[in-house]
């Protein structure tokens, strides 16, 4: 992983030597003789990493620190001087840095450092992908497949990931944009930096302006401190916006902006800020018509719509219903040996029509998984809408229980989140968190 690294110094052979040794770590340096190219040089672009001497000319580096934080405060400060004492190294590490390294240093000293910058930034690259993950909790995408128009959309993807485009996933919910958006990270010249994911609908206006390019201190009630978004967390990689048709008419023009420019403002901040991260965006909406609607700007349509991908539903590609469903019951097996399914299950599997499609089909095995232990699933392991071809139709003959319980279950396997089953059913969500655990009760 290539760190970008700042140094701060008045002295031009300390700057040039120490360039020169972290170039030959994989860094890319920027160099700054005072404190304000140092404070403009962090304001064009994000750094990982700063090595602040403690005299700066007639300036304090002690003082620049919380200047140098408040502007990136994931950035590791060390600093750097000839004068060493325990009390100004204690006061560096109170005021926010990382560490204090005592000149004349050594190559091993600084390779010591650099390692250590980029061991934090791999595990903060983790941790976003693994709340991601956590998010979404599926496997990852195969790309060996017998549907032929599964097998275009990856073959479309593979082609993109290696061309640094905005890419607009499209299809039902439930369909695997999420996932097909990590596939196409994981293939680019990205992949080693963060896989970042927004869900447009799950936030009011003002918290996703801040989670999406982050606030300041006071922005709003709750700020008590400076925070990056998620663009600026995902520097370098991948920024993935699911249900971007969903996004707020203002939120759109700052996206924008940030798609023409890369440059952005934190909440409550009238500094501007870039970064370079790669937009992948998804919708289950029908964009052109929210735009002729005046719901979605046409501009920002053009920007995201760089290269698309329709993402067929399930029932348009049967051949992978048996495939994924033996994948997810590995997946969710990983203690023991999958169970195998019936013939009456991979009939009623592959009959289905899967309106919530992969979710769904996820979600059902899941809970077969779950309910019902053993070497062997049947039919009857699945929920009734799926072992009985297709559930109660409206007008037969079953009562009104019946098909409430039909609907909330199919409705919760098609959603993401209990907040979005909520809103589609018109159910507060006491009332669905009760319905819920009654319908989805094992039969006794």
């Amino acid at each position: 992983m290539e760190l970008r690294v700042l140094i701060v110094d008045d002295e031009r052979n300390i700057r040039k030597t120490l360039a020169i040794c972290l170039q030959g770590l994989d860094c890319k340096v920027t160099e700054a003789g005072a404190v304000e190219p140092a404070l403009e040089a962090l304001a064009r672009a994000p750094y990982d990493l700063a090595f602040v001497d403690l005299r700066i000319g007639r300036e304090s580096g002690l003082d620049l620190l919380p200047r140098l934080l408040a502007e990136r405060p994931g950035l590791d400060v060390i600093i750097i001087t000839a004068y060493a004492a325990f009390d100004t190294a204690v006061e560096a590490m109170n005021r926010g840095a990382r560490d204090y390294l005592p000149k004349p240093f050594t190559p091993a000293q600084i390779k010591h450092v650099v390692d250590q910058a980029r061991a934090r930034r791999e595990l903060s690259k983790r941790v976003l992908e693994l709340e991601s993950r956590l998010a979404d909790a599926v496997p990852e995408v195969s790309f060996e497949t017998a549907s032929a128009p599964m097998r275009a959309v990856l073959e479309v993807i593979e082609r993109t990931a290696a061309h640094d485009v905005p890419v607009l996933l499209r299809g039902e919910s439930g369909t695997g944009k999420t996932v097909l958006a990590r596939a196409l990270h994981q293939l680019s010249a990205r992949k080693a930096r963060p896989f970042a994911t927004v869900n447009c609908p799950s936030l009011s206006e003002e918290l996703l302006v801040s989670e999406l390019f982050g606030h300041a201190k006071g922005a709003f009630t709750g700020a008590v401190r400076d925070r990056e978004g998620r663009v600026e967390a995902a520097e370098g990689g991948t920024l993935f916006l699911d249900e971007i048709g969903e996004l707020p008419p203002s939120l759109q023009a700052k996206l924008l902006r940030f798609l023409q420019d890369k440059s952005f403002e934190r909440l409550g901040e009238s500094r501007t800020r870039t970064a370079d991260v790669r937009i992948v965006s998804a919708t289950n909406r029908d964009l052109e018509t929210a735009v002729k609607q005046g719901g979605f700007r046409e501009d920002l349509l053009f920007r995201l719509n760089v290269v698309e991908v329709v993402v067929p539903p399930l029932r348009e590609r049967r051949e992978e219903i048996l495939p994924l469903a033996r994948q997810f019951l590995s997946f969710f097996s990983k203690r023991g040996t999958p169970p195998e399914l019936s013939a009456d299950a991979e009939q009623a599997l592959t009959t289905y029509s899967w309106p919530g499609n992969v979710r769904e089909l996820r979600n059902a095995i899941e809970r077969a998984v779950i309910l019902t232990p053993g070497k062997r699933l049947t039919a009857d392991a699945f929920p009734a809408s799926i072992s009985r071809g297709g559930g109660p139709a409206l007008g037969g003959d079953f009562d009104m229980e019946t098909i409430e319980r039909e609907h909330i279950l199919r409705v919760l396997a098609r959603t993401k989140t209990q907040e979005e089953a909520v809103k589609i059913l018109g159910l507060d969500a006491s009332t669905l968190w009760r319905k819920r655990r009654k319908y989805e009760d094992p039969p006794k």
